[in-house]
């Protein structure tokens, strides 16, 4: 397919889809953009998600067990859509969130061990809150709680305790998400937020997004396929759409990843769902080994942002 009908094949997908290439790829007007993206909470996926929300606000009767039922995950799944922000069933569930693992510290934690804290998950939380608008002061005490836990390589350790490398990546990568929403939410305040995301987006780099630094080899070899929804695992696509959403520097230490994305683009343009998160959902988007809208939009965003001028 040409780059044109790739585009169009792209906007005969959902309205989460649509929104976002009319906003990333085809220099749509204002109107059409947001016209677009209303429908995502009255329309299929979007509509589908909401309607399986808890009438105590929750979505699968759980904060964050129950994977990928739980109310974190589907409300990620559905940020990810780009529901929009103030969205009143979003709100209920942001509320849930945050009063049933917020601690006076800053943390965020749903662990049954009071002692067990994952800075992942309160990443994964203030980006939920900062996104979707949720009108609580204690989103500042959490970006500060997680600006607080990076370490001086500039990494977050998802579990204290917990140093494998893949999951040093995943969590790094979803505190850096959360900072960059808490950024685009309060910029007069996000002095602190900036800079850790540079220092976090350093350690990154040094390993080309998914290099051992030792070996030159993929810490990972999942990190090399690109799953969607990500969920809060990592792999090069996730890290590269971070980059490019922040319109971070196109340092040379990327190409590697950016050679990656080139590399698994079908001859038709597209690029496949390559794989899957396991876990219950509600249902499913695309279909393993089958081109897939989402990656094929994040991964043309990714290239537009890098190949500009």
């Amino acid at each position: 397919m040409s780059e044109k009908r790739v585009i169009d094949w792209l906007l005969d997908g959902d309205p989460s889809i649509r929104w976002q290439v009319l906003r990333d790829l085809a220099n749509a007007s204002e109107e059409e953009i947001v016209r677009e993206q209303a429908k995502v909470a009255t329309q299929s996926w979007g509509a589908r998600l909401l309607s399986y929300q808890d009438p105590n606000g929750r979505w699968g009767g759980q904060l964050y067990t129950n994977k990928w039922l739980s109310t974190t995950y589907t409300l990620l799944q559905l940020r990810q859509m780009g529901l929009e922000p103030g969205n009143p069933q979003a709100l209920r569930g942001c509320k849930e969130l945050l009063e049933g693992g917020y601690r006076p510290d800053g943390s965020v934690s749903y662990a049954k061990t009071l002692d067990k804290v994952d800075n992942a998950v309160a990443g994964m939380i203030l980006a939920l809150l900062a996104y979707f608008d949720y009108p609580d002061g204690r989103i500042h005490a959490v970006a500060g709680y997680l600006i607080d836990q990076q370490l001086p390589d500039g990494r977050w350790e998802p579990v204290t305790g917990n140093t494998q490398l893949n999951y040093t990546l995943a969590g790094t990568l979803r505190v850096l998400d959360g900072l960059h929403e808490y950024e685009k939410r309060f910029p007069q305040q996000a002095g602190q937020a900036i800079e850790a995301q540079k220092r976090g987006r350093e350690f990154l780099l040094k390993h080309h997004l998914y290099k051992d630094t030792q070996t030159d080899q993929p810490i990972d070899k999942k990190m090399l396929l690109f799953s969607f929804p990500p969920r809060w695992f990592y792999d090069v696509l996730t890290a590269l759409d971070y980059f490019q959403d922040c319109r971070a520097g196109r340092d040379g230490r990327l190409q590697d990843a950016i050679d990656l994305v080139k590399a698994r683009r079908n001859p038709d343009g597209t690029w496949n769902l390559q794989h899957k998160h396991l876990g219950k959902t509600f249902f499913e988007m695309e279909e393993v080994g089958k081109p897939s809208r989402w990656n094929t939009l994040r991964a043309l965003r990714v290239l537009k942002w890098w190949e500009a001028k």
